[in-house]
């Protein structure tokens, strides 16, 4: 990858910021010394998860934190990982024709990204992502993902900060437990608060956080936004900054960026040392063991092994 790619990125120039994103999602060959140039300048960040159930209001929301953010002369990146279509390959949701009016301004990066089957979740290069709007200067990376799943918590580890998205209809206690979000979420959200049950949505948050939060993890505040009429986005913008204060002072903040690293580190490890084994001799190999299977009487994890056994025999 050519030095003056990485100096406009380092520059803020958003063609190249496009064309670097592309080769990470198209799992283009890039060097380590592409990641090694922008390393020291990606850390500067803060970044923003923003999960929750589909029709939550999570695009409406984050294109109202994009407005705070300016307001408050701050640069965005945004990273709005979506459903894979299953004919292109791309993001459904592509469009977002109401955040095309940025479209000139260099304060503001947005790409959407298919999640290649991972719904719910941050998209497999959505961090990689993320490192190169850091490195042009973004002061806030806001991650809004699917929300469908396990995914919800793989924003978590990829964000310095989670805002989990609910709406009043969004269910009782124990569908809330069930969800796991208690475990995940840093702030919540009530949008659409206009609807009824908002406030009792509200206080029984707050009620399971206070009973449910452990020790060493600050209790998540819960706002209310009517994200579609611009209402309470100041007062959670404000939030998640004192939340992030509180998260510096008591070391919260490094912790989890220490954590970040190395599942980063790790992950790293165990894509390189499966494509280091599975060439694509012995992927096509498998397939035609796979393939040769018309009977469902025995076990599959015996059958696995019979066929790793014979895989192992014959290379």
């Amino acid at each position: 990858m050519p030095n003056p790619l990485i100096s406009g990125i380092l520059e803020n120039d958003t063609r190249s910021i496009s064309k670097a994103i592309t080769r990470i999602e198209n799992n283009q060959r890039i060097p380590d010394s592409f990641y090694s140039d922008l390393h020291a300048s990606s850390s500067g960040s803060i970044r923003i998860g923003i999960t929750g159930p589909p029709g939550s209001g999570k695009s409406t929301l984050t294109n109202e934190l994009i407005e705070t953010c300016l307001s408050k002369n701050k640069t965005v990146g945004v990273i709005a990982v979506d459903p894979t279509s299953p004919f292109t390959g791309g993001a459904l949701l592509g469009d977002r024709v109401r955040m095309n009016k940025y479209l000139w301004d260099n304060r503001i990066f947005i790409r959407s990204m298919g999640s290649h089957g991972d719904l719910g979740g941050l998209a497999r290069k959505a961090q990689e992502a993320g490192d190169v709007l850091a490195a042009s200067g973004k002061d806030f990376i806001l991650f809004e993902t699917v929300g469908v799943g396990q995914g919800e918590h793989d924003v978590a580890k990829a964000a310095d900060i989670t805002v989990v998205v609910l709406v009043p209809e969004s269910g009782d206690e124990i569908q809330l437990m069930k969800a796991g979000l208690i475990e995940i979420a840093d702030l919540f959200v009530i949008n659409k608060s206009d609807r009824d049950g908002a406030n009792r949505l509200a206080s029984l948050l707050k009620n399971i956080l206070h009973n449910f939060t452990t020790r060493g993890k600050l209790e998540p505040p819960v706002f209310n936004t009517v994200a579609n009429q611009g209402h309470g986005i100041i007062e959670l913008f404000m939030g998640i900054q004192d939340h992030l204060k509180l998260m510096t002072e008591n070391g919260m903040l490094d912790d989890r960026r220490l954590s970040r690293y190395r599942n980063r580190v790790s992950e790293l490890i165990r894509v390189r040392l499966e494509d280091a084994f599975w060439t694509v001799e012995k992927r096509s190999h498998l397939d035609q063991l796979t393939q040769t299977l018309s009977s469902i009487k025995t076990a599959p994890v015996i059958l696995a092994q019979q066929l790793l056994d014979r895989q192992q025999d014959e290379f």
